[in-house]
């Protein structure tokens, strides 16, 4: 089956900024020698996906010429603009819709770095009928910073609850999900009664169906790109872990 891989990559990044590189875009940032999103495509390739979808937003034209001029992988690339960027995530997922069709897709952020063995992992899991599917991380005490996290509750596979400020929770959001059209649908009907939509609104949605559950990525390697001390800590595990 065709699988569509879709970056969210329109947001400002501006958590990411420092003195030293203020104009930074943070699709572009380059992390152990790799531009973000060319290390996030070349995860989409080897999850076994056929081509991408990159929505775009602030910083737009800049990015994409970027991509296209770097990209050399096997991914043919579709891009969309996302004009209202300022938004929750959600949005720009929304933004995708007429381009990713009627088949599963796996959907990601263009600032997060994922290890070979995640690929792998996603490349052999199909989403439950009528639902989508969380990569999360069991292992709390590795988390980098639990602060930003993004806490998951679950009951055996099935996600109960998600929200930074969890206080009861036992898995983390890595940031990769792989999804049906149930989650667009989840995530317009969100938009539709609040004027925004986040994809944390988006599985919460779908968790109180019953439809949201979950993949342990188990010993995989992850990590946000979110802010400088995040940078440097990717930076420093990637060095252990690549030639």
């Amino acid at each position: 089956m065709a699988r569509t891989g879709l970056v969210l990559a329109a947001g400002f990044g501006s958590r990411l900024r420092t003195d030293d590189a203020p104009d930074r875009l943070k699709p572009l940032t380059m992390v152990g020698g790799r531009p973000l999103m060319l290390r996030t495509l070349d995860t989409l390739a080897a999850a076994g996906c056929d081509r991408a979808v990159v929505v775009l937003g602030y910083g737009a034209n800049r990015v994409r010429a970027e991509i296209e001029a770097a990209y050399e992988g096997p991914l043919p690339l579709a891009f969309v603009v996302n004009e209202r960027y300022e938004l929750a995530n959600g949005v720009s997922v929304l933004a995708a819709r007429d381009e990713l069709g009627a088949d599963p897709f796996l959907l990601t952020m263009a600032d997060h770095v994922f290890g070979p063995e995640v690929a792998r992992l996603a490349r052999a899991q199909q989403p439950p009928e009528g639902g989508a599917a969380l990569f999360v991380d069991r292992k709390l005490d590795s988390i980098f910073d639990m602060d930003d996290a993004t806490k998951v509750r679950t009951e055996g596979e099935r996600v109960v609850r998600i929200g930074k400020e969890l206080t009861e929770f036992d898995a983390v959001d890595t940031g990769l999900f792989l999804c049906t059209s149930a989650l667009l649908d989840a995530l317009q009907e969100v938009l539709d009664n609040t004027g925004d939509a986040s994809l944390s609104q988006g599985v919460a949605t779908l968790a109180a169906r019953g439809a949201m559950t979950t993949i342990d990525v188990g010993p995989g390697f992850w990590q946000d790109v979110d802010t400088p001390e995040m940078l440097a800590h990717a930076e420093q595990q990637l060095a252990r872990r690549e030639p």
